[in-house]
């Protein structure tokens, strides 16, 4: 009864200070009371009670309280302490979306008219196709939105009903509702030389045929994730597009998801109307897969109880490539990367939501990529697993924390690749009342002088364990127990003491 009443006569900001962690760590009353369950099921609030202690209407008990303040990895004599704090604890606006933009200036250099004509030249030039360029657009509306498409998520729901897991059954009941047949067909890889060269494999995994015939490749069967992703692609398009006559392709290998016949035209360097289009309903259809198979909340809650370990694919029976993509919508952490990652210069799926710059680049080979990337040392080690990492990053002259979680795998077509996903450190240490940017710099000191990697610092190992905890990710602590690792966009800018790359050619410095 004393602890009690000390806290109401101490709980003058208690809810503010409450309602503002929980809002800076984007977190739902939901959230918040389900993570307060896992510390604590007995003294945990329910939602409804910690909504009046935010308003105020109530105060918690001193095991309520906590349990909060172990969530938050705070004091509780932080939240007693009579100071508001509120330029310290108010949620900033960040800006949305992972990558910088650049000024439209002067502005009649940049009028529809121009643009019409500069952007086939600047493709033909560069030798980038139409079709690339339209998932460049779309992935930069992607980022910029970061991943919410609330129009997709809800067609999604409308035909699955939020179910989680579902079966292998239950899709190929959703596509016999909506008068889709399924048949078997055999295609086996064939092998696709690249424009380096570069033999692999590649082979056609289903397609639609209108008016309602979807075609399974007979490898399906052994490769049952695949298969559920398919039927979801294929559902997608039925639902979104209305089995519109589009012949719906979709392959394993390097190259991209296809909505229509290869061809000459498609390949060219002319930017097309049907370009964008097909571009642009792969792209629909591939989110509305991922939103069927692993609906919002309920995905969401799994990935909280199990600290967003990659292997919850397995307990939906789902792919790694969909949960990982799937995090990156799902989190109320919005700063999210992910690679999928055939060799270097080939990123099959690109998603920056955190403005992390390209390990290599995707459309064409760089002549010295960092070789220090988590997805780079997966690619050419015999690693099996997963893999925890953090990263130091200079962008834009300033340095980033990150932290990443990569598994190898391999696809229908027998191509090793890395799934790679992760986040940005520094606005979850800022969140905290840390300083990023100093915590950063000195991290990135430390692995400049010597060698590239380091044990992490004590101060810094606390700060970031701090913000693992409070985020809920397990890989996060698993990376901050693994040495940190001084990353580069690119050779050339490469921060290491010596560098490894002198004179354009890399040295390479095998660790």
């Amino acid at each position: 009864m004393k602890n009690n009443q000390s806290l109401i006569r101490k709980s003058h900001f208690l809810g503010t200070k409450i309602r503002n962690l929980r809002k800076r760590n984007h977190l739902t009353m939901e959230d918040l009371s389900a993570r307060c369950v896992r510390v604590d099921p007995e003294s945990a609030p329910s939602v409804s009670y910690l909504s009046m202690i935010e308003r105020g209407k109530r105060v918690p008990s001193a095991g309520m309280l906590a349990v909060i303040a172990a969530v938050f990895q705070k004091e509780v004599d932080w939240f007693l302490d009579d100071v508001p704090e509120e330029d310290a604890i108010t949620p900033a606006k960040g800006r949305r979306g992972g990558i910088n933009g650049m000024a439209l200036e002067p502005s009649f250099l940049f009028s529809n008219d121009i643009l019409q004509i500069a952007i086939p030249e600047m493709l033909s030039q560069t030798g980038t196709t139409g079709r690339e360029f339209a998932h460049l657009l779309i992935r930069a509306h992607q980022e910029h939105h970061q991943n919410h498409f609330p129009d997709l998520e809800r067609a999604a729901e409308e035909v699955g009903h939020k179910r989680l897991p579902l079966a292998l059954d239950d899709l190929k009941q959703i596509a016999k509702s909506l008068g889709l047949k399924l048949k078997w067909v055999d295609r086996t890889p064939q092998e696709v030389v690249d424009e380096m060269g570069v033999s692999t494999a590649h082979v056609v995994t289903s397609f639609f045929e209108p008016p309602s015939t979807i075609y399974l490749n007979k490898m399906l069967k052994s490769y049952p994730t695949r298969l559920k992703y398919d039927l979801a692609v294929h559902i997608g398009h039925c639902v979104l597009h209305n089995k519109d006559g589009l012949k719906c392709v979709l392959t394993a290998g390097r190259r991209h998801t296809a909505s229509h016949d290869d061809n000459a035209a498609t390949a060219s360097s002319t930017l097309n109307a049907q370009d964008i289009l097909h571009a642009w309903r792969d792209f629909e259809s591939s989110f509305f897969a991922g939103a069927l198979l692993c609906p919002k909340v309920a995905y969401r809650q799994l990935l909280d109880r199990h600290g967003y370990e990659i292997n919850v694919s397995k307990t939906i029976g789902v792919s790694a490539s969909v949960a990982m993509r799937r995090m990156t919508v799902v989190s109320p952490y919005p700063h999210w990367h992910y690679f999928d990652a055939y060799a270097p210069g080939k990123l099959k799926a690109v998603y920056r939501g955190n403005g992390i710059p390209l390990p290599w680049g995707n459309m064409r080979v760089v002549e010295d990529p960092c070789q220090h990337w988590a997805v780079f040392r997966m690619i050419n080690e015999p690693k099996v697993g997963t893999s925890a990492q953090i990263s130091i990053l200079d962008v834009a002259d300033e340095p980033r924390i990150y932290c990443c979680e990569s598994i190898k795998v391999e696809d229908m077509a027998g191509n090793n690749h890395v799934l790679c996903a992760g986040i940005d450190l520094n606005p979850a240490i800022d969140a905290q009342g840390g300083e990023a940017a100093a915590i950063a710099a000195d991290l990135k000191q430390s692995c400049a002088t010597n060698s590239g990697s380091v044990t992490m610092p004590a101060h810094v190992k606390k700060n970031l364990m701090s913000v693992a905890k409070i985020l809920n990710i397990n890989w996060i602590e698993r990376g901050i127990e693994n040495d940190a690792r001084l990353i580069c966009a690119r050779g050339a800018v490469c921060p290491r003491q010596p560098s490894c790359y002198q004179a354009g050619r890399a040295l390479c410095d095998e660790d």
